[in-house]
C-alpha cells in the first residue's frame, strides 16, 4: 500500500479494499465488523441492519438528485441489502462557509421528500461549518438501522455455484450522469441519475422467496467490483452474458466515446441480487412490476471454476477476463 492515502484508495476497488484490510480492519476488527453493506446485531430479540455512509458527491447537484437524495437513498439502500426495513436514520452536515441558503434547503427538501418514500425518519444529526476551501460545497454521513425481515439472511459471503445474477436494471447511470454533469468532454447526452430508494424493490423481492443469498448495491465501482468483491468473500467464479447485461443506449454511447466499461461506472438505484437459479425467473418477474425495477435481467451465474475470478462472454461468443477493478475511475461519485 501507498505511504499516502490516494483518490484511489475511495473508488471501491483493490485499492480501497487494500485501505480498509491494512488500516480499519487491522485496529477495529471485532465479531460484528463486516465487510456486507451493514452489519448484523442481535438486540434482544430484535435482528437489525447497522450502517453508516458519507456523501461527497460533485457537483453536489446532478440531473435526477442532488446529495442530499443522494444520502437518503444510499443508507435506505445499504439496510434493504441486509434484507431490513429502514427505521430511522441521523445525519451530519459539513458546510463550507459561503454556501448559498437557498441550494441547502433544496437539499434538505430532497432528503424530507425521499426519506417519506423510504419510510424511514430522520431523528438526530449534527452541522458543522468550515472555512472558504475546506471543503467543496456541502458533506454529508448517515447513519442508519433497519429492522430484518424474519427467515432473511443475505451475505457477499453466501453465493453458491449454479446461483442466478440478476441486476435490478440499467447499469452505469449514475456514474455516467456525474460525468456528464462536469462537462469536461463537450458531450450533449440525454442520461439521468438512477438515485433511488429501493426498499420497496427488495420488499417484493422476498415476498416471491426468502431464499435470497446476497444483495447487494452497486454504488461505488457499480457492477463490475461488487461481482469481484463477492467472488472473493465466497471464493467463487463468475460468468456473465455481455449481451443480458442492460445498459441505456445514451451511456453506453457515451462510454464508446471515451473508452468506459458501463459494468465499472456507479448506480445508485440498482441491486445486484444472487439466488437460486430455480428462483431466479420468479425474482426477474417479480422485479420487472415494480417503479425502480422494471427492466431487471438475468446476466450471469455462479461457477466453482476460477474462484476470485470473472469471466465474460462476449456479443461474439468470446470469453474474456473482465479486469479486476482498481484505480480512479470518476472521482466523487456518491
Amino acid at each position: 500500500m501507498s505511504k499516502t492515502v490516494t483518490l484511489a484508495h475511495g473508488a471501491g476497488g483493490k485499492q480501497t479494499a487494500e485501505l480498509i484490510d491494512q488500516v480499519f480492519k487491522a485496529h477495529f476488527a471485532n465479531p460484528q465488523f463486516t465487510s456486507d453493506d451493514a452489519a448484523v446485531l442481535n438486540i434482544g430479540a430484535e435482528k437489525l441492519a447497522f450502517t453508516t455512509d458519507g456523501f461527497i458527491v460533485s457537483p453536489y447537484e446532478f440531473p435526477g438528485g442532488n446529495v442530499g437524495k443522494l444520502s437518503i437513498c444510499g443508507t435506505v439502500n445499504d439496510l434493504a441489502c441486509m434484507g431490513a426495513k429502514p427505521l430511522y436514520m441521523t445525519c451530519a452536515f459539513v458546510i463550507e462557509e459561503g454556501f448559498p441558503m437557498d441550494k441547502l434547503e433544496e437539499i434538505a427538501a430532497a432528503m424530507e421528500k425521499t426519506a417519506k418514500e423510504a419510510g424511514v425518519c430522520i431523528v438526530a444529526g449534527d452541522t458543522k461549518v468550515a472555512g472558504k476551501g475546506q471543503v467543496d460545497g456541502v458533506f454529508i454521513t448517515t447513519t442508519g438501522i433497519g429492522q430484518i425481515m424474519d427467515g432473511v439472511q443475505t451475505s457477499g459471503k453466501l453465493a453458491k455455484p449454479g446461483d442466478a445474477i440478476i441486476v435490478t436494471g440499467d447499469v452505469g447511470r449514475h456514474g455516467c450522469t456525474i460525468l456528464l454533469a462536469r462537462d469536461e468532454y463537450g458531450i450533449d447526452a440525454d442520461v439521468d441519475s438512477d438515485c433511488a430508494p429501493l426498499w420497496g424493490t427488495v420488499e417484493s423481492m422476498f415476498s416471491v422467496t426468502k431464499d435470497i443469498h446476497v444483495v447487494r448495491d452497486a454504488t461505488r465501482g457499480g457492477v463490475g467490483t461488487v461481482l469481484y468483491e463477492i467472488a472473493e468473500q465466497s471464493n467463487v467464479g463468475i460468468r456473465l452474458n455481455a449481451e443480458d447485461v442492460p445498459v441505456d443506449g445514451a451511456v453506453k454511447g457515451v462510454c464508446g466515446m471515451l473508452g468506459l466499461e458501463p459494468l465499472y461506472l456507479a448506480c445508485e438505484g440498482r441491486l445486484v441480487i444472487i439466488a437460486p437459479k430455480e428462483e431466479a425467473e420468479g425474482i426477474v418477474a417479480e422485479l420487472r412490476k415494480g417503479k425502480y425495477s422494471a427492466n431487471a435481467a438475468i446476466i450471469g451465474e455462479i461457477t466453482e471454476d476460477m474462484p476470485g475470478r470473472v469471466v465474460m462472454t462476449t456479443e461474439i461468443g468470446a470469453e474474456t477476463l473482465l479486469p479486476q477493478p482498481g484505480g480512479e475511475l470518476l472521482p466523487r461519485i456518491c
